[in-house]
């Protein structure tokens, strides 16, 4: 029982980890990249598509990123979905590919970056310990119905606390190299 309520607290805790990956891979540092497109969503056909389904992505330059539509006629969404994004650049349109130029990072921008990426990193690390408070709860409830002993949920929440500060300290570590990659010019 105890085990598995660990387990399960372990692996949700990876999973926020890795959400936290993934949306540090959407803050643009120097280079543009196609994951900095994972969240843009166009509307096909009347339904919301993610943008890496509907495109194929190419990196000419470090700046820059040619998107190509597999059909033709989603262009126009497409480059308005892009626009409206948060992303901070307008696309130009040749008629078969967006171009996607990013403009150099200033001082100011980064700045405004490494505070986003601190906010995604604080937004992890609140995930992770609701999910470590989630399962304390489901320690103490064995522990109310008799289930388990007092001495068995003490072991179990010394054992929560090292998995938690593992998440923790991963997502710190995310953090500590995105700022430093944010900040080279």
């Amino acid at each position: 029982m105890i085990k598995d309520i660990l387990n399960e607290a372990d692996s949700k805790m990876d999973k926020s980890v890795e959400a936290t990956r993934e949306e540090f891979a959407a803050i643009r540092a120097g280079r543009a990249t196609p994951s900095m497109f994972n969240k843009i969503v166009v509307e096909y056909y009347g339904t919301p598509t993610p943008l890496q389904q509907l495109a194929s992505f190419t990196a000419p330059e470090a700046r820059v990123i040619m998107i190509q539509p597999f059909d033709m006629s989603a262009m126009p969404n497409v480059e308005k979905a892009i626009r409206d994004s948060d992303l901070g650049v307008n696309p130009a349109n040749d008629g078969k590919v967006l171009r996607c130029v990013f403009p150099e990072l200033t001082e100011e921008r980064r700045k405004e970056y490494i505070r986003l990426a601190r906010g995604k990193a604080e937004d992890g690390r609140v995930a992770v310990r609701n999910l470590r408070r989630n399962a304390k709860q489901a320690l103490e409830k064995l522990e109310k119905d008799g289930e388990v002993g007092k001495d068995d949920v003490t072991g179990a929440e010394k054992r929560l606390d090292g998995v938690t500060k593992k998440h923790t300290d991963e997502i710190d570590e995310m953090l500590k190299n995105k700022e430093a990659e944010l900040l080279e010019v």
